[in-house]
């Protein structure tokens, strides 16, 4: 592992201290590309403007006409915490704004298989809609709108995923990705689309004389959900994002949310009046997918939308019933699947270029998770597969994968795609994250395919670990309060928590239950506790450490400690 210090442009750093910024945070901004006190400034006021996503305005149209002629709305939901949030947000906004009939669809992970499909729009016209609208999900789904609108519904697309070369004949797309669009934030998750299109929409109703400033319905009560869905979703927290998010922790904090997320916090044992966003990617956001992963997501999605305490704590409970049965299930799967990944290559030689797994018991619910774990270990994209269990389809592999800095897993998908054709039955996502299916004789084709791509595209500098750090911490800022200040703040994907490094001396070393590292360390010749999560290897007296800062409590003293998060030995 290469611990590298990132640059800290002393500019950017004198502008935001200037500012009445905190010398530390100053430090920590500009590292992460913040010019200016402007790029911090988090209100509403500063958030992108709605008009500049290309469609949002017809898709208002849409939508407003719908609400005048009492039309029946379904919202088509993805399965997972993005999905899930983002139909949620979609029902609760459109019934704010006037909707009288607004009803919702999630797909089946297993029977379905992700987005919008001509099975499911058949379903949407069976139950009497008019309009499908869909949610993170349907900008890949061709077949699935052209049946939509052969069956007479009117469809709305609202996703951000990227497009493929040829675009559904929908009524109107909304996505930052599609050709043409000029919104800035092409990492806006799928809930953060939707909340734009109910902005855009009650700017038309206003236009209309539905409401006027004063009496139209407040959508910020909607931002606690957005954050969630956002932060969940892993997509990069750019400027915009951070907004997003930092309005919905506010709100989070003041206990102004959903009953559904309040209970979420009860059942994950975390305090809403402290909330973070580590909160929401590692305590909230697993709960609701794993009603995805393992069940059915309308589970979630009712956690979500239910405003009565008890239904909200009831299904709360069942989802960290389910979640806790997801752990299980995936710690078998991780210790299966490492073994067969580590068969790949030999003791002392470098893993292939990908990494790709695959047995017949895998949970297809769960592929995902496992992917993630392996490419932490191995630093390599990584594919697991699982057979299919939609009957009919049990010769089809369902594969997740995750990716490393510097490989687009779904621009190397499609070069598969086009070396490789019909090894791929379909594929989507992201950068780095992407799914794709096979069939299960052209399993062994498509490993050679990605080995291939991936031996072209990564080079020894890109195959190596290189995790990005802060530099040294200064010892006054090793203060429980300070630690308390910057857990308050916005981290995440492209925003990453400060970790910082610098060579420090370990007095002591002993194993805690087993696999984590329990270290007495003196930190520029002061003592201070730390502990180094999943690493059961002995370090030297003296080793340059990154670490995250964290406090915990013994004997009612809070007391800083270092969360060690890699080692150049």
């Amino acid at each position: 592992m290469n611990i590298v210090p990132r640059d800290i442009p002393p500019r950017s750093v004198w502008a935001l201290e200037q500012a009445g910024v905190h010398p530390l945070l100053a430090r920590l901004y500009a590292a992460r590309g913040v010019n200016g006190p402007d790029e911090l400034d988090d209100a509403l006021a500063k958030l992108l403007p709605p008009a500049t996503l290309l469609g949002v305005d017809r898709a208002a149209v849409l939508l407003a006409d719908a609400i005048a002629q009492n039309l029946k709305l379904c919202i088509v939901a993805d399965y997972d915490c993005d999905g899930a949030t983002a139909c949620a947000v979609a029902v609760r906004g459109l019934r704010l704004l006037g909707a009288q009939h607004v009803d919702y669809l999630v797909p089946d992970r297993v029977v379905d298989g992700y987005g919008l499909t001509a099975p499911i729009s058949e379903r949407v016209k069976k139950t009497g809609d008019d309009v499908l609208i869909t949610v993170d999900n349907g900008i890949a789904s061709v077949d699935g709108v052209a049946r939509a609108k052969a069956l007479g519904l009117q469809v709305l697309v609202t996703d951000h995923h990227l497009p493929a070369a040829v675009l559904p004949a929908a009524d109107v797309i909304v996505n930052p990705n599609q050709p043409g669009c000029t919104f800035e934030s092409k990492s806006i998750a799928g809930v953060g689309v939707m909340f734009y299109t109910l902005l855009a929409l009650r700017s038309e109703l206003r236009t209309r004389g539905v409401f006027d400033a004063a009496s139209q319905p407040k959508l910020d009560v909607l931002l606690p959900l957005v954050a969630l869905g956002t932060v969940a979703d892993v997509v990069k927290l750019d400027a915009n994002n951070r907004r997003l998010v930092a309005q919905g922790l506010k709100r989070v904090r003041a206990l102004a949310m959903p009953a559904g997320l309040a209970s979420l916090f009860v059942a994950a044992g975390r305090k809403a009046e402290v909330a973070t966003t580590f909160d929401f990617g590692f305590a909230l956001g697993p709960r609701i997918n794993a009603a995805g992963r393992l069940s059915d997501m309308t589970l979630g999605i009712e956690c979500l939308l239910t405003d009565d305490p008890g239904r909200a704590d009831e299904l709360a409970k069942t989802l960290d019933g389910i979640n806790r049965e997801r752990r299980e299930i995936e710690g078998d799967m991780r210790e299966q699947a490492m073994m067969i990944a580590e068969s790949l290559f030999d003791e002392g030689d470098e893993p292939p270029p990908a990494i790709c797994v695959f047995d017949p018991d895998f949970h297809e619910g769960v592929v995902g998770i496992v992917a993630s774990r392996i490419k932490d270990k191995l630093h390599r994209p990584t594919f697991v597969f699982a057979a299919s269990g939609a009957e009919g389809k049990e010769h089809e592999l369902k594969g997740s994968g995750r990716s490393i800095p510097g490989f687009h897993l779904r621009d190397a998908l499609d070069l598969v795609a086009k070396r490789y054709p019909g090894v791929i039955l379909r594929f989507g996502g992201h950068a780095m994250a992407a799914g794709c299916t096979v069939a299960e004789e052209f399993f062994d084709d498509f490993e050679n395919g990605l080995n291939e791509v991936a031996q072209e595209w990564l080079d020894a500098a890109t195959l190596t670990r290189r995790l990005e750090t802060d530099g040294p911490l200064a010892p006054e800022y090793r203060r429980v309060e300070l630690v308390d200040a910057l857990h308050k703040e916005v981290w995440g994907q492209g925003f990453a928590a400060p970790t910082f490094s610098e060579e420090v001396e370990v007095v002591s070393q002993r194993l805690v239950g087993e696999k984590h590292l329990a270290l007495k360390l003196k930190h520029q010749g002061q003592p201070v506790d730390g502990i180094w999560f999943g690493h059961t290897e002995p370090l030297p007296p003296k080793v340059t450490l990154a670490f995250r800062l964290d406090a915990d409590e013994w004997n009612g003293v809070r007391r800083v400690r270092f969360l060690v998060e890699g080692a150049e030995i």
